[in-house]
């Protein structure tokens, strides 16, 4: 497994801004961090879920289609190639108003399984950088969980360095996108080469 591109490729996916990271800021905003938590736990809950279903549907594409993974990979490739590109001319847009009603725990786990990000991000992670070379049951929870885990530091970050957060991207937005788009078409190259 390439290690540090799978790394790069879920720091850059899990930490930069999506429906998850732009909840907890505004609700950390709104609310404050002690009563954000339970969404960022959600978050990690829901997650979980979302990546062992991508791993157990993805083991039967691979076991099913032997030649899927060549397939996979390539797909997986250029689907993070899509993403840096779209990283990179990213431009910010307003967040829109949300109730307190959203921020509980079972909003989070919900918005998981509607989440595009959330969801091409586990089909990639796991297609690309797992299923080739950990198979076993043991490994798949564990992934999953490790994923699951990176999303609720992420959403705690993105929480308690809400406000702090958003004046940076605000001053610093096409640097940090260029940066994380480069980042990660890096990740899709270099699993292509292995």
């Amino acid at each position: 497994m390439p290690v540090f591109s799978f790394l790069v490729y879920i720091v850059v996916s899990t930490f930069t801004p999506g429906p998850n990271n732009f909840m907890a800021m505004l609700f950390a905003h709104r609310y404050g961090f002690r009563r954000t938590i339970r969404f960022c736990l959600g978050v990690g809950a829901g997650f979980f879920v979302v990546a062992l279903l991508c791993s157990y549907c993805n083991l039967l594409l691979k076991n099913l289609i032997p030649g899927i993974r060549w397939w996979m990979t390539i797909l997986g490739a250029a689907y993070m190639l899509y993403l840096a590109v779209k990283i990179m001319f990213h431009h910010k847009k307003a967040a829109s108003s949300r109730e307190d009603k959203n921020n509980r725990f079972l909003t989070a786990v919900l918005l998981q399984f509607i989440n595009p990000k959330g969801i091409l991000y586990a089909i990639t992670a796991v297609s690309t950088f797992i299923l080739p070379y950990h198979s076993s049951h043991l490994a798949l929870i564990g992934f999953s969980l490790f994923l699951a885990l990176l999303s609720v530091i992420s959403t705690f970050c993105w929480s308690m360095f809400g406000s702090i957060f958003q004046r940076w991207l605000s001053a610093y937005q096409t640097p940090f996108n260029v940066a994380m788009g480069l980042l990660l078409a890096y990740s899709a190259v270099s699993i292509l080469v292995e």
